[in-house]
Formats: structure tokens, sequence, C-alpha cells
């Protein structure tokens, strides 16, 4: 009976790792789909924070939720959804964008959701955990072949 050890010397090709694979181009088109969404959906919960309601009314809603350093945070928050919506739809700095949601979702969980249940209807956590997985999908596997990181990663490959 022969046996095929797993070295360091083989590593597993993405087909090898995938029971259906996904040819490529339709990997890559569903990334950007799904990096589009989310970055709508970011841009209109930052346009809400900082224009619709205005940086010193959300500032006042972050104060009485607990959040220290309100004012700065509302800011914050919105210029993390609002910029980064619009640079997730680009596909750019897309990990450090990534993160940036995580942080601030992470604190809409604390400060307003985590008493509500799960459901959104109910004031529940369930977008801001599904805001937060979605960035952290795309701060682990990045942005895809359609976005500005890989055009700029690619970019600097050619020259090295």
């Amino acid at each position: 009976m022969t046996t095929t050890a797993t070295t360091p010397a083989h590593r597993a090709t993405e087909s090898e790792t995938r029971l259906v694979p996904v040819p490529r181009v339709v990997r890559d088109i569903g990334l950007l789909l799904t990096r589009a969404l989310l970055g709508v959906v970011l841009i209109a919960h930052g346009w809400e924070k900082l224009v619709t309601n205005g940086a010193g009314a959300t500032g006042e809603f972050f104060d009485s939720v607990g959040v220290p350093a309100a004012q700065a945070a509302a800011v914050f928050a919105g210029g993390v959804e609002l910029i980064g919506g619009i640079l997730l739809i680009l596909g750019l700095l897309t990990p450090v964008v990534a993160a940036l949601v995580v942080v601030v979702m992470v604190g809409a969980y604390f400060f307003v959701h985590q008493g509500a249940g799960i459901f959104a209807t109910n004031g529940g956590w369930e977008l801001v955990a599904v805001i937060a997985l979605a960035a952290t999908v795309f701060g682990l596997i990045g942005a895809g072949r359609y976005s500005l990181d890989a055009l700029i990663a690619g970019r600097r490959a050619a020259r090295a």
C-alpha cells in the first residue's frame, strides 16, 4: 500500500482545497459584487451619521449609550463607514479598511446592539455581525483580481 505524505514541498493548490472548484473569473466577479454591495451599505450608514443626522446628533446619541469620547467616536465611525465604503468598492487598502470596519462594528455591538437580541428589526446585532464578518473575509482573502489593490500589487510585482 502506498501513501502520499504531505511535505512542505507539496502545497495544496486552490482547486485541491475545494470540493467544487469555482472558476477564478466567477470568484473575482463575486468578490467585486460583494465588495460593491457592502461598500454601498457602509456608505449609507456613514452618510447617515455624518450628513443626514449630522456628526453632532450622532455624537449625542453615542454619548447617550455610553460611548467614550462620543463626538470623536461619531466622526470616526461615520468616516470609517463613508470613506471605507468608497475604498472597499474600489478595492483599495482593503485589509486596513476591513480592520477599521470590524473595530466600528464591534463597538456598535457592545454599545448599541448587544442587549437587543439578534434581529435588526428589534435593534439587534445581526446587521453589525454580518458587516463585520464580510469585512473580515475581505481582510483575510483580499479584494480579488478586479480591485485597485490587485492592480497596484501587479505593478509592484512587474517592477521587481
